[in-house]
């Protein structure tokens, strides 16, 4: 009755839904928290790169329905909080899960 390629289609179309639909009873996220979850790690990530504190290359962000991760290990507790109060600023964020490790600086080097 259809041809192969709209079968395909539609055979893809209601595996989406089904997982979808599972994730929602399961207690994990919907394809649209998936996609705004998304969205809001590219705001705190975009948040990063434009700081002059922060090294966004230095600070892991995830997000799960609302709650940012972060982690990483960063040169001074200036940057961490810094890190962690641009992220609470951004839209859409519920919560900031800090897992930030500040490094210690190294010794003085006496090379002589």
């Amino acid at each position: 009755m259809f041809n192969p390629a709209v079968r395909k289609v539609i055979a893809v179309s209601m595996l989406a839904l089904t997982l979808v639909s599972c994730a929602m009873f399961s207690g994990r996220e919907t394809a649209g928290q998936y996609f705004d979850d998304a969205a809001i790690t590219t705001k705190v990530k975009d948040a990063f790169i434009a700081d002059p504190v922060v090294k966004a290359s230095q600070v892991n962000v995830e997000t799960m329905q609302g709650v940012v991760q972060l982690s990483g290990f960063v040169d001074s507790s200036n940057s961490e909080a810094r890190a962690v109060n641009l992220a609470q600023q951004v839209k859409g964020v519920k919560s900031v899960q800090d897992n930030i490790i500040v490094r210690a600086s190294p010794p003085p080097r006496n090379d002589r």
